[in-house]
């Protein structure tokens, strides 16, 4: 292995690691390659990355990539991660791992040289081993929390050594975890987002303000208490909602430091454009405008002001001189939203349609109301009062084998006569009379009723479908993790599953509950995913542990375009470090043609229909 790099000090690298054969089609990395580190040596040639589209199936997944988390709030900066390992193999292997999730990483592999690289770029977490040469990690510990200004940086181990003694020793001086040498990907990537997360939302706290500090804006809590008090029963106003365009292309062209540059600058000419009203950056490029004091006749004038103002300013970046193209669209409050997540969520939808609009300026359109069917909707009141609503189960099965039992899991509803009704005649009603809400935490009361009574016997994991419109509500994802905790239940048990078309209208909304989600260990599910520019966005913005294929790729296998589709969708998704879900698979030519594209599960009545119980015998199961 090659000494380490004359600098001891070394920003994050953003080549990406070399390819690596997989022992099947199943495998996920990880753990690193042999010889993974060669990508990063001094004489390493650059790697030949072949288009999207050519990618083979033997190329490794990469980790999970997450998009760059808020600071305190307001989304404004990635996390900052200062790795202290003396191991360059190791160093590198979580740099790449926590760069590729959208962090900014820097490795030190000198003990002496730490405390000068704190002092440079104060990081929000500091990944340290436990074993340095000429100075332990509890001495560096001892060292970093001589410093005021490091007094409640995280700091966490990423250690071999299990000795109880000694990491009693490092969290006396002020350590604050430990993680297992080899660590999953995943296991990383939640320790330290969980960890950050935390310490920026007390940093928030401590500072007692509602705005950035850097940018002056309106922090993301701070303008998400301000629309949940203003926006039941207001009766004028708006709320704009921004996107900035080619986020992409700023980030090759300037590296993460150079977008934030050019994001946070932005933001206070969004702030200068808007005036009075309150202005938030709620995450990447996208940015709200509540403007309380417009009337509705003012509303697309307030649109085309911040589209225009925006677009004719100049931002310098690198000695560049760039202009930005942004796309509005807005909800007006005199709709008549309940809650300020429906207001967001009519607001994002109108942004939705600015993307396809000539002048890139759309206004939410209330849809058209269908009357439901008054007998449907009693019934579901009936079933409510008489504790009618069951649960059906559907096994989702490896197809490399193995005995881990998991299930899909399908909602049902008995009438007064005991005729068994299914969702997709329960919930359209449901929708309609505004219990949609109810029936998803009726369900999700199930599910854990179910893996609380498996816990003590055989663990099971289930697949719970939930509304967007449910998991935005105030405080339910708290409710999620609390029902948990209540029956001790290990939060990688539930996973819960979101269609992709309410994904994409309620994508921001979905951030925020994944962000109460992940360091409990519950994933989601992107359910019905299809291949397409904005929801192979979604696949990277969210971060989900599985997707589950649209039913059409399992029932159209037989045209040549539909299978090559679903094959670089499958890619695309296993380079992301998902896993893929084939449903709805009726016959045994569909399996096979799933399984040889390279699918980790199947679902569908050939492995078995939907039933009551869960006997499925997985260990033994053959596809």
């Amino acid at each position: 292995m090659p000494a380490p790099p004359n600098n001891a000090v070394r920003s994050a690298s953003t080549r990406a690691p070399g390819p690596a054969s997989r022992d099947s089609a199943t495998t996920r990395a990880e753990y690193p390659p042999p010889q993974y580190w060669r990508a990063w040596a001094a004489d390493a040639e650059p790697p030949a990355l072949p288009a999207p589209a050519d990618l083979p199936v033997a190329e490794p997944p990469l980790p999970p990539v997450v998009p760059p988390p808020a600071a305190d709030g307001s989304a404004e900066a990635p996390y900052r991660v200062l790795i202290v390992e003396d191991d360059i193999s190791q160093a590198l292997f979580a740099e790449s791992i926590l760069a590729g999730s959208g962090m900014a990483t820097t490795v030190v592999s000198v003990a002496s040289e730490m405390m000068a690289a704190m002092t440079a770029a104060p990081p929000d977490l500091v990944l340290m081993d436990l074993h340095m040469p000429g100075m332990s990690g509890t001495e560096l510990t001892n060292q970093i929390r001589q410093h005021s200004a490091f007094a409640h940086t995280p700091i966490v181990f990423l250690t071999g050594d299990t000795d109880p003694e000694r990491q009693l020793e490092a969290l006396e001086v002020g350590g604050d975890d430990f993680l297992a040498k080899p660590v999953r990907p995943r296991h990383l990537i939640a320790a330290v987002q969980s960890r950050v997360m935390r310490a920026r939302a007390l940093q928030q706290q401590r500072s007692g303000t509602d705005r950035h500090r850097v940018t002056g804006l309106f922090t993301r809590h701070a303008m998400l208490r301000l629309l949940t008090d203003a926006v039941p029963g207001a009766t004028a106003g708006a709320i704009h909602f921004l996107e900035i365009e080619g986020i992409g292309a700023l980030r090759d062209r300037f590296g993460y430091g150079g977008l934030e540059t050019v994001l946070a600058d932005a933001g206070r000419a969004i702030a200068t454009i808007a005036g009075d009203a309150p202005v938030s950056r709620l995450s990447d490029n996208f940015f709200v405008v509540y403007s309380r004091d417009v009337s509705d006749d003012q509303l697309v004038e307030r649109a085309r002001s911040l589209r225009d103002g925006l677009g004719r300013q100049s931002f310098s970046v690198h000695d560049e001189t760039i202009r930005l193209r942004t796309l509005v669209g807005y909800a007006g409050l005199s709709l008549g939203f309940v809650d300020a997540s429906s207001a967001l969520a009519a607001a994002e939808q109108a942004l939705r349609d600015a993307r396809a609009s000539a002048i890139g300026i759309a206004a939410y359109q209330r849809p058209v109301e269908v009357d439901a069917d008054g007998d449907a909707m009693q019934a579901i009141h009936d079933a409510f009062a008489g504790d009618r609503f069951e649960l059906a189960f559907q096994p989702v099965v490896a197809v490399a084998g193995g005995d881990e039992a998991q299930y899909q899991t399908l909602l049902r509803m008995r009438d007064g006569e005991g005729e068994l009704h299914t969702a997709a005649e329960i919930l359209p009603a449901a929708e309609a009379s505004g219990m949609l809400h109810e029936i998803d935490l009726r369900v999700l009361k199930l599910a854990v009723a179910v893996l609380a009574e498996r816990r003590a016997s055989r663990p099971v994991r289930l697949f719970v479908s939930q509304s967007p419109r449910t998991l935005a509500r105030e405080r339910y994802a708290a409710t999620v993790v609390e029902l948990l905790g209540e029956h001790d239940i290990d939060g990688a048990s539930l996973v819960v599953d979101v269609r992709q078309d309410d994904a994409l209208i309620h994508a921001l909304a979905l951030k925020e509950f994944c962000a109460a989600m992940v360091p409990a260990g519950i994933q989601l599910c992107l359910s019905q995913y299809q291949a397409g520019v904005e929801s192979d966005a979604l696949l990277a913005q969210l971060p989900l542990g599985f997707v589950r294929l649209a039913a059409r790729y399992s029932s159209r296998l037989d045209e040549p375009a539909v299978r090559d589709e679903m094959r670089a969708a499958i890619e695309r998704a296993h380079r992301l470090g998902l896993q893929v879900i084939g449903q709805q698979v009726e016959d045994p030519q569909a399996a096979a043609t799933l399984w040889m594209s390279g699918v980790d599960f199947i679902q569908g009545n050939l492995v078995q229909r939907a039933a009551g119980g869960l006997d499925f015998d997985f260990q033994h199961s053959v596809l």
